[in-house]
């Protein structure tokens, strides 16, 4: 499994969507409301990985959030990767630290994705990208260091991420230099 967490507002259905486009069997409802996951859902994909889309924290959070999402943290062994994402135009808030520190609590090994980085003008991502790595070197211990960047409009991104989830999943198999 895999699973998607973040701020509500973050743009998780709109990546999982873009990210799972090929795969008819993830249908993700995309809503002009923030917040309006409020529940775990669960899709397979084909027969390789269940991929986890997780109620945002923050604004609108589903009153259970904690409860939800702690529980299914700590229990699942087969979690192969979490996704974190985080606002490319606004980078970390403190909202976002409780994602964080649930992550680091658990021993739950984590990647950051920005989003929305379509939005955001080069100047600004870059100071964003640049304050969550530091963020990252210095108070983190379970966070994969390469931030993801990417954009569910125009899918700049998506196709590394793609990769990489395949790879954590063992759906992508090693090559071996010669």
């Amino acid at each position: 499994q895999v699973c998607f967490i973040g701020r509500s507002n973050v743009g998780k259905s709109s990546l999982i969507r873009a990210l799972f486009s090929l795969s008819p069997e993830v249908e993700v409802r995309v809503s002009k409301t923030p917040g309006h996951t409020k529940k775990m859902n669960f899709f397979k994909v084909g027969k390789c990985f269940t991929l986890v889309d997780m109620p945002g924290y923050g604004y609108r959070a589903p009153q259970d959030f904690v409860e939800m999402v702690e529980a299914y943290l700590q229990e699942r062994r087969n979690l192969k990767r979490t996704f974190l994402l985080v606002d490319g135009v606004v980078g970390l808030q403190k909202t976002d630290h409780i994602g964080i520190e649930m992550l680091e609590e658990f021993g739950i090994p984590y990647v950051m994705v920005l989003t929305k980085i379509d939005r955001a003008s080069k100047g600004l991502l870059l100071k964003n990208v640049l304050e969550i790595q530091e963020f990252v070197k210095e108070k983190t211990q379970g966070c994969f260091p390469q931030l993801f960047l990417v954009s569910s409009l125009e899918f700049s991104g998506v196709h590394l991420l793609r990769g990489f989830i395949a790879h954590v999943t063992g759906n992508l198999p090693a090559v071996e230099a010669r």
